[in-house]
């Protein structure tokens, strides 16, 4: 009994666990509302889309690797989907998939860059976040673009609402929980996953057994942009507004989430659960602090102190499991 209290707790999500449950317990102490009906529906409205590049972000940090140019492309993908639908270009579903393709294109360039020309993904990522925003900028000189004429089985697919009870769910809701599904399994269950964990904990060791690094990581970044792209066009239909300026410092919101999860950010260890707990966890803090009346631009105050503290607890746990104290 006592072993197995001790490899649950020194798992990298039980800490995001113990301080999601505490902080839903203390939420709902301090606000009737919190657990509402209305509350619920709309925290779950605006959770999937950051959750899903979230969920993407794990593996590719998991890889060893992150990309900073997310948010650029959560907001640009949606740009060019509503200009070549709203010019009467191509039809939406067209537009879809050349935004998705664009983003795939853009994912490649950071890849090959990483591993072909050896330059860190830090920078690239960086400099490419500064194309993409400035291109969605001079698309539409600054202005978002319309959506809300567009009704199509794409979007109804896409952010279609049920209820359930008293809850209102969107489809993307759904769309996150199978990709978490799907990314959870890959990582952990398939030769996929074995890859992406090589390619982080000991890219050399890796490359001698067989795996496929450079290629491994290329893969990544491109799922990395199109879930991105696709996030970034859920959230447009969502709204009815694709802004250019979307997704703004996004990137680390996102990094955050999954390094709280437990994630190492040298690479070779990350989980899905341990992501979507830390989704969970900061989207539940944004909309609990406005709850109880703690102004909303106090939110990164909280942030920076739960991945500093995070940070100490997972060090600590490691440190723990290894010596086996």
């Amino acid at each position: 009994m006592t072993s197995f209290f001790q490899n649950v707790v020194s798992k990298p999500q039980f800490g995001p666990f113990v301080l999601l449950i505490c902080e839903v317990a203390g939420f709902s102490a301090c606000s009737p509302a919190f657990l509402s009906p209305g509350n619920v529906s709309n925290l779950l409205a605006f959770t999937p889309e950051l959750g899903m590049m979230a969920l993407a972000m794990t593996l590719l940090m998991v890889s060893g690797e992150f990309d900073l140019s997310v948010g650029s492309v959560f907001g640009f993908a949606p740009i060019v989907m509503w200009t070549l639908y709203n010019a009467h270009i191509t039809p939406l579903e067209i537009g879809f998939l050349v935004a998705l393709a664009v983003a795939v294109l853009i994912g490649f360039i950071n890849g090959w860059m990483v591993t072909r020309l050896k330059i860190p993904s830090f920078l690239v990522t960086l400099g490419m976040l500064l194309v993409v925003r400035g291109t969605a900028l001079y698309l539409t000189s600054g202005f978002p673009q319309r959506t809300w004429t567009a009704d199509s089985p794409l979007t109804r697919l896409m952010v279609g609402e049920f209820t359930i009870g008293q809850f209102s769910i969107h489809a993307s809701v759904l769309w996150w929980l199978l990709c978490g599904a799907v990314l959870g399994y890959v990582l952990t269950h398939s030769r996929a996953g074995n890859w992406i964990q090589a390619a982080g904990g000991n890219p050399d060791a890796a490359r001698a057994r067989g795996v496929r690094v450079p290629f491994t990581k290329i893969l990544l970044f491109m799922l990395t942009a199109v879930i991105a792209a696709y996030a970034g066009i859920t959230s447009s239909i969502r709204v009815s507004a694709a802004n250019p300026n979307s997704g703004t410092q996004y990137e680390l919101e996102i990094i955050a989430m999954v390094v709280i999860g437990g994630t190492a950010l040298t690479g070779g260890r990350g989980t899905i659960i341990g992501t979507v707990i830390g989704v969970l966890l900061l989207r539940i803090m944004q909309n609990g602090i406005v709850l109880i009346g703690i102004p909303g631009l106090a939110y990164n105050i909280f942030i920076g102190a739960i991945i500093l503290a995070m940070m100490a607890l997972h060090s600590w746990l490691e440190r723990r499991h290894r010596t086996g104290v």
